[in-house]
């Protein structure tokens, strides 16, 4: 990694920068096999975490979807998904604005020397969306980033944020100087299988809860500072 980069921090988008909202992936998965919203069925703990694919087909069959025709609907859920937030683009804007701080601390690490990008189970075409809409988009580098449509499995992301990195620096990434700040178990655990740091984001579930995941470091909210801090912290311990 270039010494001109204090480190890569990698951002996971629902839960972290904007809250977790189920509503488009219910909206979609609906429109998508032609089922009715209401007789739509979450699986239990694989949802927040996961990759859009593996979600929603796993959805699909817990709706009663055959399970061949849940994979083989997937392939019409990007182009369904982005109409359903298209049509809610005001809504997403009211009800999922990013969390207070985002953009401050967003803006505190990129003027701290941090390259900063995402790492998402959203579908490119709609992480790219939401953070349009919430103002983020702008301030991340999503050409480094990893999403949903690049492998159903979140374990496999962080290789293509190495493989993006090489390509724009001509350097490997460094694990020891990468942070993945997420609010889920599952992101701690991707960060811990890639070898980089992580920071957990206690939007969502209790800083008692994520500890039990032993997380680098917890923070309550995107204050700058702390955040800041946390991510320092991370590399320096490692």
């Amino acid at each position: 990694m270039s010494e001109t980069h204090a480190g890569v921090v990698v951002w996971d988008v629902d839960g972290t920068l904007i809250p977790a909202d189920l509503r488009w992936l219910r909206r979609a998965v609906a429109r998508t096999y032609h089922l009715e919203e209401s007789t739509v069925v979450f699986p239990a703990a694989r949802v927040h975490g996961y990759t859009d694919e593996s979600i929603v087909v796993d959805t699909a069959i817990a709706s009663g979807i055959d399970a061949s025709a849940a994979e083989d609907g997937f392939g019409r859920y990007a182009e369904v998904l982005m109409a359903v937030m298209a049509q809610g683009e005001e809504e997403l804007a009211r009800d999922q604005a990013a969390y207070p701080g985002a953009a401050d601390t967003i803006a505190a690490l990129a003027g701290n020397g941090f390259v900063q990008t995402v790492l998402t189970g959203n579908l490119r075409v709609s992480a790219e969306f939401k953070l349009g809409v919430v103002g983020l988009a702008a301030d991340l580098d999503l050409d480094l980033g990893a999403f949903g449509s690049d492998a159903r499995e979140r374990f496999e992301l962080p290789a293509f944020v190495d493989r993006r990195y090489r390509a724009r620096f001509g350097d490997p990434l460094d694990p020891v100087r990468t942070v993945i700040i997420g609010d889920a178990p599952n992101d701690i655990a991707t960060a811990r299988h890639a070898g980089f740091g992580v920071v957990a984001v206690a939007h969502r579930l209790p800083a008692e809860e994520l500890a039990q995941h032993s997380p680098d470091a917890i923070v309550d909210r995107l204050e700058p500072d702390v955040v800041l801090q946390a991510v320092r912290a991370a590399i320096k311990n490692r």
